[in-house]
């Protein structure tokens, strides 16, 4: 519990136990009506005076209606009603409806997230420093100090930490951070290489050709920045109908107490029962049904939905879902796991295993994706096969004598290298050839696996009328693979951030409908913020992307889009099955006040009665 949540939940509690204290001290003695105002007064200040300090503040300030503003002179109203010639007093109720109004603030303040962290998270996952050639020498420094024309080294393991071309050496690196491209990319000299790259193998030199404040790693952060800025929050219900609300029954009150009597001509005689006929129509206008039903509505769901793994930082997201009409998802780690599998085998006068035997043994002491899902798929390392290296090669391969027989196992260059015929394969991934003493002995194809819920997902949303769109780094021949088996027919690839990112701005100008994005990583952060709904997949997902999400699924199923959309659809008609109950009651017993045919339980029942009808039908929300 932070401490913000705290700090109102004190006063709600300490109120809550002197209402009680007051309420028997009341029903158990006989002291003159000042001393109970008294008595009451102090939990009615402890749990209101930020509220009627609010109104003060507001209303000096010339911007005054709206709940804070209702809630304090109906509350303060029926504190001193009582005082009033042939008038019942209303200490509790006072103090009742204000402590209900601070408890459906509590409950908005709980559910609301915060997403200040966010670009926290991205400047941390920044690169940090820069080898920076200089003569004979490296030296480390901060990758803002070096200049355009300057040459950096990466090491295997380290972050690129600025965009540039490559000038010595080759390597393989990991682009997921900033493409979300799955497959590692090998690249060589003349080849460009991009600030968050990880080199995961071989030293190379390049030319830096953008200063860090305009490399790919920094756009990113500034994207997240704008994105952020300008994503409009619609303005919540019952905020709106305060606006029109608040200041038409406050004028219908001040009518109420003067008008009617001065038509009668004897304005002193007639204007201490329509006084109170007009305190009475503020009593019963209370919205006490709407600013405790609706958000604990919302909370409700928001908890509800909490235990299916799915966290909603905040009440206008769960309408703002409702809305949603195309869903624009990242690939990888999204609709795949993200991790490598062989997928396919296809060995020359061998067989599959041994095919995978040989090729496993090779990749032995090597950490890269590729030889780690090769490993995974031949786990016997200890079958008796004696292996040394016997060469390699960065951007190439690993050749290697496995038990006296030289097996080269690489990419397609490295078949060239060797003089090699291979064959190519129509499968999607990456394509490990192997050769065995300068003889092709076939391939293995290593590529992302769908998750296990991806295709039902996917169906399911088309036949809820919702249209999925797939956005990739990854190449077209993985993506038309990806997208055919999930029968997605809308897809874009070869995407960076800001491709992804005037992508989605395309498909929301093109269709004028609101849009979700479900992604993962980094590279998806700004996509997620300036979506109408972001959705975070949070188990794999990178820190920034949690952060900035409006929703995120913890347990990274793309199922729990389903449950999202089923179950705040739920929760909205719940909320406005409420908005509609208690607007219709009150409007019939505010015309019976008005004409004095409202006895105080009437006005009592229109208050607390609803309140407790609505809170009850906001309780199935806890059960999605």
């Amino acid at each position: 519990m932070s401490s913000e949540v705290k700090e109102k939940l004190i006063p709600i509690l300490l109120s809550s136990v002197l209402l009680l204290v007051s309420y028997i001290i009341q029903i158990n003695t006989s002291f003159p009506l000042w001393v109970y105002f008294l008595i009451y007064l102090i939990p009615f200040l402890i749990v209101g005076f930020d509220v009627i300090k609010e109104s003060i503040e507001k209303l000096f300030r010339g911007d005054f209606l709206d709940e804070d503003f209702l809630m304090s002179i109906a509350t303060i109203t029926a504190m001193l009603i009582g005082f009033l010639p042939n008038s019942e007093p209303m200490f509790p109720e006072a103090v009742f409806v204000m402590l209900f109004f601070k408890v459906g603030e509590l409950f908005e303040e709980i559910a609301e997230g915060k997403s200040e962290k966010s670009i926290n998270e991205l400047l941390k996952l920044r690169p940090d420093i820069a080898n920076l050639a200089v003569g004979d020498e490296v030296k480390k420094v901060n990758p803002e100090e070096v200049k355009i024309g300057d040459y950096v080294f990466v090491y295997p393991g380290e972050k690129v930490p600025l965009d540039g071309v490559i000038v010595e050496g080759s390597s393989t690196y990991n682009s997921a951070a900033l493409t979300g491209e799955s497959v590692p990319v090998s690249l060589e000299e003349g080849d460009t290489v991009l600030a968050g790259y990880i080199n995961l193998s071989g030293v190379v030199k390049f030319k830096v050709s953008k200063e860090f404040g305009e490399s790919s790693y920094s756009k990113i952060i500034r994207l997240v920045k704008e994105a952020s800025d300008n994503k409009s929050k619609s303005e919540k219900f019952i905020t709106k109908f305060s606006k029109v609300y608040t200041p038409l029954v406050v004028i219908l009150a001040i009518v109420i107490s003067f008008v009617p009597p001065f038509l009668q001509g004897d304005f002193l005689a007639y204007f201490p029962e329509w006084l109170v006929r007009g305190l009475t129509f503020l009593v019963v206008s209370c919205p006490c049904a709407l600013v405790i039903s609706v958000p604990l509505a919302f909370f409700g769901g928001i908890g509800a939905l909490s235990k299916q793994g799915i966290l909603v930082k905040g009440s206008s997201y769960i309408e703002d879902v409702c809305n949603v009409k195309n869903i624009v998802f990242d690939k990888t780690g999204t609709l795949t796991k993200g991790t490598f599998e062989v997928s396919v085998i296809h060995p020359n006068d061998m067989s599959e295993t041994e095919l995978l035997h040989l090729s496993a043994h090779v990749e032995r002491f090597s950490k890269h994706p590729i030889a780690v899902s090769l490993k995974q798929a031949y786990p016997h390392e200890d079958d008796g096969c004696e292996v040394s290296i016997i060469e390699d090669m960065a951007g190439y391969g690993i050749i290697a004598n496995v038990s006296g027989k030289v097996v080269a196992v690489g990419n397609h260059k490295l078949m060239e290298k060797l003089g090699v015929s291979h064959k190519d394969c129509p499968h999607s991934g990456t394509i490990v050839h192997v050769a065995i003493n300068n003889k092709y002995a076939g391939h293995i194809v290593v590529s992302d696996v769908l998750k296990d819920d991806s295709i039902t997902t996917i169906t399911k949303l088309e036949e809820h009328g919702l249209k999925s769109v797939m956005l990739t780094g990854d190449h077209k021949e993985v993506a038309e693979s990806i997208s055919d088996e999930l029968g997605i027919k809308e897809y874009y690839y070869d995407l960076l951030p800001e491709d992804k990112l005037s992508k989605l701005d395309e498909i929301k100008n093109v269709t004028s409908q609101s849009t979700m994005f479900v992604g993962d990583g980094i590279n998806d952060a700004p996509v997620i913020a300036k979506a109408d709904v972001g959705v975070a997949m949070g188990a794999v997902g990178q820190d920034a992307a949690i952060e900035i999400a409006d929703v995120v699924l913890m347990d990274d199923k793309p199922s729990k889009i389903l449950n999202l959309i089923n179950g705040s659809k739920k929760i909205v008609k719940i909320a406005y099955q409420n908005i509609i109950l208690a607007i219709v009651i009150k409007i019939l017993v505010l015309i019976l006040a008005s004409l004095g045919y409202a006895p105080m339980w009437l006005a009592i029942f229109a208050d607390v009665g609803v309140t407790v009808i609505a809170v009850l039908n906001s309780m199935r929300t806890l059960k999605l």
